[in-house]
């Protein structure tokens, strides 16, 4: 049992949360407010976990000059690769939880009860502030409920605050349905409160030594193995290294030597700061072990990627206009990626970490980015990226586009004739005057907006929100841009996904030929995932 919250308690307490996030990430994927294939906030959650802990692994347990304690510089290392790994709207506010509460605690001498809930009323504050529009019966919920605990036990007995926060967290997370309808509606609680719930759990199990009676075992792999196009290189080398330093010049330039001899590709750039700085390092090795291990001698590596190549088209190479603007575009499905990449944006694989946007940012080059997140999850990560690059001298605009189809109407009025500001609130309007809807199979059985459905029935969701529920895909699909052409529109794209029938958007072109035959329509295959189609109308 312990009395305060020491160095080696934080490694203890990432380690153990990260391993109970995992025994339960199916279960918080399938906590999902609709019933769509989609829900992946458990996944999410261990990945920026996976990142935290990743953090701490690399260090070398030295403190800077003039730095925190002990314990504060392991919980910043924890915050920071966190939000360097964040995944999803959960993600980037868990990491924003631990920022705020390692800033609170940093300079600190001893962590009692007290201290951590001033920490825990820090980590809601900072949590809040993450969110542009907070909603009650969320994550947010479920961390102030602990805060507010935590302060009502008014002890320097760490065991008995932290017991405190993680019990009325748990009691808040049963209260989520009953303070948002969408929870109450699908008959679930909150994904990302669940999570905090056994980060805090484990917090628990770290200051008490209070283990839980029957561990869940831990479950499969829900992803297949990373891999990545070969951009350049020989191929003579079979896999990408790619990480974060913080070291100085001098290492850099060691590193530099000892990665050449190792493979080629090499790149390593820094954020331009004088002293110790962050790098980004890329090389193509065979030996991973030798290219992690100099990363280890030569500073403090972080948010760590090993990738292997595989056989695909290499992309489209990122366009950078004449007055160094750029844009950053996240697409899920290949025809989508090609879309957005014979526009001149650069493209992100769907579902990225805050760390994969900077680096996606950062490697265009331009001094003025605009991001299109193309999905509701992504906009807080694209957001701590746009944070985290305008500390490196990039000024990155989001644009907080929920769809591709959206991303397709903001790309079409870029005009580099125009001051970059005025461009971003172009693509803005453009985007926003984009109306989307997105059709899929019902993964389960629920209550939604639109009545009861059952699995495989035909789900049709406008802006978001279920609004037709079918037996036929195609007879859905067709009903769906009816009802979005009854409130005007002149323009119809289709994207049909990875696993849409042949002659899906076919049908649906020729329906609305009949129909609406003053009305343009443009099809693509999309290869989008879950979605047999997405729809925008303009």
């Amino acid at each position: 049992m312990l009395d305060t919250l020491d160095a080696a308690a934080v490694r203890r307490w990432c380690a153990g949360g990260l391993a109970a996030v995992k025994r339960h990430q199916g279960e918080i994927d399938d906590l999902n407010v609709y019933p769509v294939p989609d829900g992946d906030t458990g996944t999410n959650l261990v990945l920026t976990l996976t990142s935290a802990q990743q953090a701490l692994a690399m260090d070398l347990g030295t403190l800077p000059e003039d730095g925190p304690t002990p314990h504060g510089h392991a919980l910043r290392l924890m915050a920071r690769g966190a939000l360097l790994g964040a995944r999803g709207n959960s993600g980037v506010i868990l990491s924003q939880i631990l920022r705020g509460f390692a800033d609170a605690v940093a300079a600190v001498p001893a962590v009692r009860g007290r201290e951590l809930a001033a920490a825990l009323r820090d980590a809601t504050t900072a949590a809040y502030a993450a969110v542009a529009q907070p909603v009650e019966g969320t994550l947010l919920s479920v961390v102030a409920a602990a805060a507010r605990a935590a302060e009502r036990a008014d002890s320097d007995d760490l065991r008995a605050v932290v017991r405190a926060a993680a019990g009325e967290a748990a009691r808040a997370l049963a209260r989520t349905p009953e303070q948002l309808p969408a929870l109450a509606r699908a008959g679930v609680v909150d994904a990302g409160g669940r999570g905090l719930c056994l980060l805090l759990d484990a917090l628990v199990e770290v200051v008490t030594g209070e283990s839980p009676e029957h561990p869940a075992p831990a479950p499969r792999a829900t992803r297949p193995p990373a891999t990545v196009v070969r951009e350049t290189g020989s191929e003579e080398y079979a896999y990408e290294v790619q990480f974060l330093l913080d070291a100085g010049p001098e290492a850099v330039a060691r590193l530099r030597a000892e990665l050449a001899a190792l493979g080629d590709s090499l790149v390593i750039v820094g954020d331009g700061g004088a002293g110790e700085g962050t790098w980004n390092v890329h090389v193509h090795v065979n030996d991973v072990g030798a290219a992690i291990e100099a990363g280890v001698v030569a500073g403090r590596p972080h948010r760590i990627s090993v990738t292997r190549f595989a056989d695909r088209a290499a992309p489209v190479p990122p366009v950078v206009a004449a007055d160094g603007r750029a844009a950053v575009v996240v697409a899920a499905g290949a025809g989508i990626a090609e879309l957005f990449a014979g526009e001149g944006a650069t493209v992100v694989p769907g579902n990225p970490s805050t760390g994969e946007l900077l680096d996606a940012i950062r490697a265009t080059g331009a001094a003025r980015v605009v991001v299109l997140p193309n999905d509701p999850d992504t906009q807080a990560v694209a957001s701590a990226a746009a944070r985290e690059a305008h500390g490196l001298g990039v000024k990155v605009s989001v644009v907080p586009t929920r769809s591709p189809v959206q991303a397709l109407a903001a790309l079409a009025v870029r005009d580099p004739a125009r001051r970059f500001e005025d461009d971003v609130i172009a693509m803005a309007e453009a985007a926003g005057a984009c109306r989307y809807a997105e059709v899929c199979y019902a993964s389960r059985e629920a209550l939604t907006v639109a009545g009861p459905c059952r699995p495989g029935d035909v789900l049709a969701l406008v802006e978001g929100e279920v609004h037709l529920i079918g037996a036929d895909l195609a007879d859905t699909c067709a009903a769906v841009v009816d009802r979005m052409l009854g409130g005007g529109g002149e323009l119809v794209t289709l994207l049909s996904g990875a696993d849409a029938p042949d002659g899906l958007a076919e049908a649906v072109r020729e329906h609305v030929g009949r129909r609406w035959p003053f009305v343009e329509v443009h099809a693509y295959p999309g290869g989008q995932p879950y979605y047999p189609l997405l729809v925008g109308v303009e």
